[in-house]
């Protein structure tokens, strides 16, 4: 085993320092390096860590999921408790309470991640095998689990638990430099090329996210054997390996199980997106990954297809994906009813795979998903408080949605707790060898960037996504010569996602204004980015003002259930109408395009919004006109379950 490599601290590749010899052509910014001090997601991010990070390590301890380890390591009799698939949840939790250390020193948090990880060293055998649903009792393991190791490959999560093991291991040793969990990743990891290959055993796991975590075990050993059996483990997909059914206790009814996990065609031919969402959201990043990092350009280009299908023709105007609540799954071509299923962890899913492909192309319209994901169908799963949280995230609601404080299948909030530490690195970035700095994200903040051996220190002022004027200083160690690429939003430019599934019923294109040092530039675009190639001095300026007009979205006609229907967007950010603000009842409401669209700053609603208001008609009403109020859409249902909707009858001019 090659040495282990000195790291800075990063998660979900929005902020992992990688080898130099195998990187993504552009690298993210640490989110370590990258202080928010905005007034929308640094409050959110600190909630995070002082609330939904103990909450979720809490919620581990009284379900037993901890206990599992106790008794896998003889520390504790009994029986398994819960899904074969629980000890993911540990795992994802002390990925983000890593996370968190990697911020802000917390002595007390430090030690009871300690004692996680001194439970997961001795729950492991002797030879590296690590799952807590056969350890405990090898002749009755959990349901689903399979009667011997592997033999249930497709529906056991035996490798999915340790692919997320293997994510919280390298943000341990990155947080703390100590290396316990380490060595119980990279011994599991060695079982595993003992264990699978070409000629040993051909299977794939039926829930991917090992091959994530087999990359950032590369990143951390620059051992070309972990990136090669994720490529293994992809390529076994679609070549008719024999089809275990589904476990008794599976709530799914699954027409196709082979196109539920993805392996109704080798990976390279499948066009479109299929099956279980989250799964195939974490299979597209593992295949970005192979691409740059073992350099096979042919998963990229599999990929790009793939999201060519997504972003035309399967996502929500919030950014989420997987339309159908019987499998989690993607529904065919532009099925996408209001009743979305939209899983909290494929918004997850789809952030880390549209991060991954800007990595590669440099593309200002994967960050506009992105964006468009963490505004929306990702910050909609979980409350204020942060102790409550939406598996789905519907773009309609009756009243009978709530959010929950947990879930037997506790995915989402884990997720969402290790991925709101990692925003920071999602805001800026440089290529791998040159001169270019990205400017992806808008909020009040400070960084200071390495850009190609040189330290540059940059400040952004703004209210962003309340206000679209953006001031960004930037301050070189000393001057020198580099281009700034800044993010001109797909939004301000007359498109609200990439394709043209969605479309503006307005042009107001062409009104953003570009200055340097108060002087009027250019604004000329390439792949969304404004280019500003100069030399550059201690606090020269930039500034952006984007249009925040308030705006009415229509979708592609074969979209039946939007069909004469219209939405709101204001910047990043959907919005809904809620009956908490129109008297109960928002179904009975028709959007009149002739009436002007207003808003009003409300610092006291709602943590702090800006809310839409405007003319709409109201059924059985006498006279029928009535004022309607929207809220972004992140912010429903923090006040009661009732009526909700993004998308309502247009009553056209």
């Amino acid at each position: 085993m090659k040495p282990i490599c000195r790291l800075l601290a990063g998660v979900f590749l929005a902020g992992i320092a990688m080898p130099a010899a195998a990187e993504y052509p552009i690298r993210p910014v640490p989110f370590s390096a990258v202080n928010l001090a905005d007034g929308f997601w640094a409050p959110r991010l600190e909630t995070n860590r002082t609330v939904t990070i103990p909450f979720a390590l809490k919620m581990n301890e009284e379900t037993g999921r901890v206990d599992n380890f106790r008794k896998a390591a003889r520390l504790l009799s009994g029986p398994h408790l819960g899904k074969r698939y629980n000890d993911s949840d540990v795992y994802k939790a002390m990925e983000a309470a890593a996370y968190s250390l990697s911020l802000r020193e917390d002595p007390a948090l430090k030690k009871q991640l300690a004692a996680l990880v001194d439970l997961v060293v001795a729950a492991q055998e002797s030879d590296g095998y690590l799952y807590t649903g056969r350890t405990i009792d090898p002749t009755h393991p959990a349901a689903g689990a399979g009667a011997e190791r592997w033999s249930l490959l497709r529906v056991s999560h035996e490798l999915y638990c340790v692919g997320h093991m293997y994510e919280a291991a390298v943000a341990y040793f990155q947080a703390t430099g100590e290396r316990d969990l380490l060595a119980v990743a990279l011994k599991n990891a060695e079982l595993l090329l003992r264990t699978f290959g070409p000629d040993k055993i051909r299977a794939f796991p039926g829930h991917q996210e090992i091959e994530i975590g087999l990359a950032k075990l590369f990143r951390v050993s620059d051992d070309r054997r972990y990136l090669d059996l994720a490529r293994f483990f992809l390529d076994q997909r679609g070549r008719n390996l024999p089809l275990h059914a589904f476990p008794p206790d599976s709530p799914f009814i699954v027409y196709n199980q082979r196109e539920y996990m993805q392996d109704h065609l080798p990976v390279l031919e499948q066009t479109e997106a299929a099956g279980h969402a989250v799964r195939a959201a974490y299979m597209y990043a593992g295949m970005a990954d192979v691409a740059a990092l073992a350099g096979y350009p042919e998963y990229a280009e599999a990929g790009n297809r793939l999201w060519e299908n997504v972003i035309g023709k399967k996502i929500y105007l919030t950014g989420g994906i997987g339309s159908c609540s019987e499998t989690e799954g993607f529904g065919g071509d532009y099925e996408l009813p209001n009743d979305a299923y939209a899983e909290t962890c494929a918004a997850v899913g789809n952030a880390l795979w549209n991060q991954r492909l800007f990595l590669l192309h440099g593309d200002g319209r994967y960050i506009d998903v992105l964006e468009r994901i963490v505004y929306n169908g990702l910050l909609a799963g979980v409350s204020f408080s942060g102790d409550r949280f939406f598996y789905q995230n519907p773009l309609e609601s009756r009243g009978y949605y709530s959010r929950s404080p947990w879930f037997e299948v506790a995915c989402c909030p884990a997720n969402v707790a290790r991925f709101l530490p990692s925003l920071p690195g999602y805001f800026y970035a440089t290529v791998a060898k040159g001169d270019r700095l990205f400017v992806n994200l808008f909020a009040a903040s400070s960084a200071r960037i390495d850009l190609d051996g040189r330290e540059i220190s940059v400040r952004q002022e703004t209210r962003y996504p309340w206000e679209g004027r953006v001031r960004i200083t930037v301050s070189p160690e000393i001057p020198f010569t580099f281009t700034l690429a800044v993010r001109i939003p797909g939004w301000s430019r007359n498109q609200p996602l990439p394709g043209s599934l969605y479309r503006y019923v307005d042009d107001l294109s062409g009104r953003t204004l570009l200055k340097v040092n108060d002087r009027p530039f250019p604004l000329v675009l390439e792949k969304g980015y404004a280019l500003i190639h100069r030399l550059w001095k201690s606090n020269d300026r930039l500034e952006i003002d984007l249009p925040l007009d308030v705006r009415r979205v229509v979708c592609r006609g074969e979209v039946r259930e939007n069909r004469g229907r219209v939405a709101l967007e204001r910047g990043p950010l959907v919005y809904c109408l809620e009956g908490a603000d129109n008297g109960g009842r928002v179904f009975d409401l028709r959007i009149c395009d002739a009436d002007e669209l207003q808003t009003e700053d409300r610092p006291d609603f709602l943590n702090g919004v800006v809310v839409i208001r405007g003319g709409a008609f109201r059924s059985g009403r006498e006279n029928g006109k009535v004022i309607f109020t929207a809220i972004p859409y992140y912010a429903w249902n923090h006040r009661g379950e009732g009526e909700m909707a993004v998308w309502l009858p247009r009553l056209f001019k």
